[in-house]
């Protein structure tokens, strides 16, 4: 397992092996969404989040995200989404077969620590840690993801061949196959990755990773590049909600048309009507920091298959510092704070301590006993919530 990594104090000048000897700021310079790194032994003696056995146990449940992909005789490919009992994965000797746990940082420490020595890129960007297992020649095929990744080889072998950008064009897949996999692919670069090597990859590069003298196991780090219509859509129906809370107390105006006349052409679209459509999302958007707010909230919601146990909610006399559970997302911005979804305004010193606790996603006992009275009744009840855990 991996040690815990604390993030508070990361010095983004400072030349680390997890980047090939780049500081972060040089890897953010010369590296993302730009062109490809190869690092070896970025964690020298890396060991995997979980084991093989509890990898297993893990894609039996039902509230983890899991998938199996299997290649058969004649290139004929498979795909099976979990839950995935023991009973339903092949044998350990077969080839040609790969399992896949994504999000292992909502459910193990170790990853989510892995996570958290990302953070060198904005919190809002990152998404999660995915763990494929593969058995010897098993893999998913070409393939080419829009977002950046970095893939960590955990255990094992893994050979790894990527091609240039495909440019603006979406690349042709196939369409005999139940993955998003590439009709053609050309390969550049090959490169054989042993346990502590990682390649980074950003976005639009297509690669193609196969397990190699036996199994192997790969860490992903994952980030967020939601789309445009994406975005606008999750906004809208955020600033909708917000909207019809609103109205509560003090409705919004309906449509009223007195001096509409007879028409002989019912099915043509009454321009005063258009006119109110474009005055309501005026309307939505009209409220100073609207987007912003909206944006943080759901930049910080929980994926939905997260919930939350309830720690004890007596912070104030346990003496303890506390820090942020595994799968609570907080974020801020020059006036509000967002915790899982929810927005609050906080000023002066409380609003530090916010920041503070986002940042390093924990506090000591003595700045939560230095909390104002309002301060420390949200971190008891975020505590009861179970957005928080009492430090060790």
């Amino acid at each position: 397992m991996m040690a815990q990594h604390d993030n508070c104090s990361m010095d983004v000048n400072q030349a680390q092996a997890l980047l090939g000897g780049l500081s972060p700021v040089q890897f953010m310079r010369r590296h993302w969404q730009k062109k490809p790194l190869l690092v070896r032994q970025a964690i020298a003696g890396v060991a995997p989040t979980v084991t093989r056995a509890q990898m297993f146990a893990l894609v039996a449940r039902d509230d983890v995200e899991s998938r199996l992909v299997q290649r058969h005789a004649g290139d004929r490919w498979q795909l099976r989404h979990g839950p995935l009992p023991r009973r339903d994965l092949p044998p350990l000797a077969q080839r040609d077969w790969t399992l896949l746990v994504q999000g292992l940082d909502l459910h193990v420490d170790a990853a989510h620590a892995l996570l958290s020595r990302f953070r060198f890129v904005p919190a809002a960007r990152l998404d999660d840690v995915m763990l494929s297992y593969a058995s010897d020649g098993g893999g998913v095929g070409p393939h080419i993801d829009s977002y950046d990744v970095f893939l960590l080889q955990v255990q094992g072998r893994r050979r790894w061949r990527i091609g240039p950008s495909a440019g603006r064009r979406p690349a042709p897949l196939r369409d005999d196959v139940p993955l998003k996999m590439l009709a053609r692919f050309e390969p550049e670069h090959e490169w054989l990755l042993e346990a502590g090597d990682m390649l980074y990859l950003p976005p639009g590069w297509a690669h193609d990773g196969v397990a190699v003298g036996g199994d192997c196991m790969t860490t992903s780090i994952g980030f967020r590049a939601p789309r445009a219509d994406e975005l606008a859509q999750a906004l809208l129906v955020r600033l909708a909600d917000a909207a019809d809370a609103a109205d509560e107390a003090q409705p919004a105006p309906r449509y009223r048309d007195p001096a509409q006349a007879a028409t002989t052409t019912p099915a043509a679209m009454p321009e005063a009507l258009q006119r109110f459509a474009n005055e309501a999302i005026r309307r939505a958007l009209a409220e100073p920091r609207a987007i912003a707010r909206t944006l943080g909230e759901w930049l910080t919601e929980p994926k939905a298959q997260v919930w939350f146990e309830a720690a004890n909610p007596a912070v104030q006399n346990a003496g303890r510092g506390v820090q942020l559970d595994r799968r609570s997302r907080m974020a801020y911005d020059t006036r509000l704070i967002f915790i899982n979804g929810e927005s609050l305004r906080a000023s002066g010193r409380d609003a530090r301590l916010m920041r503070t606790l986002a940042d390093q996603r924990r506090l000591d006992a003595r700045a939560v006993l230095a909390a104002s009275t309002e301060a420390r009744a949200l971190l008891d009840e975020w505590l009861a919530n179970g957005w928080l855990q009492p430090s060790a």
